[in-house]
C-alpha cells in the first residue's frame, strides 16, 4: 500500500540560556511557537525566530522547526 504525506505545518521551538545555577551550569528555558505555515522557508523561520528572541534578554542557544505531516493511504 502506498503513503503519502500532507504537510499540516511546523511548530518553532527557542531554547535559551536564562542563567546559571549554583555549579555554574547553563539554565536553558524553551518557548514554542506553534502555527507556523508549512511552505515557510527555513532560513525565514530562523530568521523571524532570530529576530523575535533578539529583543529578549536571554542569549539563543538553539532553534529547531517541528514538522508536523498526516500520512494517509492512497
Amino acid at each position: 500500500m502506498a503513503v503519502a504525506t500532507v504537510a499540516k505545518g511546523s511548530v518553532l521551538v527557542v531554547t535559551y540560556q536564562t542563567g546559571l545555577n549554583a555549579s555554574g551550569a547553563p539554565i536553558l528555558r524553551q518557548r514554542s511557537l506553534a502555527n507556523v505555515k508549512a511552505a515557510a522557508l527555513d532560513q525565514d523561520v530562523y530568521d523571524v525566530a532570530q529576530a523575535l528572541f533578539g529583543l529578549a534578554q536571554y542569549p539563543v542557544i538553539a532553534v529547531r522547526r517541528d514538522n508536523r505531516f498526516d500520512i494517509e493511504a492512497q
